[in-house]
């Protein structure tokens, strides 16, 4: 479960650095300062994915992923993948975090 959600902020932390790089021209510094903050973020979170905070935070950085679209247009497609992206992580890791504690389950200690 860590592993993917890791995976998928690290890749957001990317695209949000591109998407700096478009808006600077265009944009005052505020937005460049607010994107910044979420890259920050974005690079931040995969530590703390280890307890139910992480998973919080990222997913309001989802939320903001898809916000900086009023910035940067074409983050609001990029935003919403990423968030599927980031949803199938969440799903797929609690399938095999319920597989990992059956297997633990069934298995029988030996004398």
């Amino acid at each position: 479960m860590r592993v993917l959600g890791s995976a998928v902020l690290v890749m957001e932390f990317l695209v949000m650095c591109f998407a700096l790089l478009l808006a600077k021209d265009n944009h005052e510094g505020s937005t460049i300062i607010a994107g910044a903050v979420i890259a920050v973020l974005l690079l931040l979170t995969p530590g703390l994915l280890k307890k139910r905070t992480g998973w919080i935070l990222g997913s309001i950085l989802q939320i903001l992923m898809i916000a900086y679209a009023v910035v940067v247009p074409s983050m609001a497609i990029v935003g919403l993948l990423f968030g599927g992206l980031w949803i199938a992580a969440i799903v797929v890791g609690r399938k095999g975090e319920a597989a990992r504690a059956a297997l633990m389950a069934s298995q029988t200690p030996k004398p």
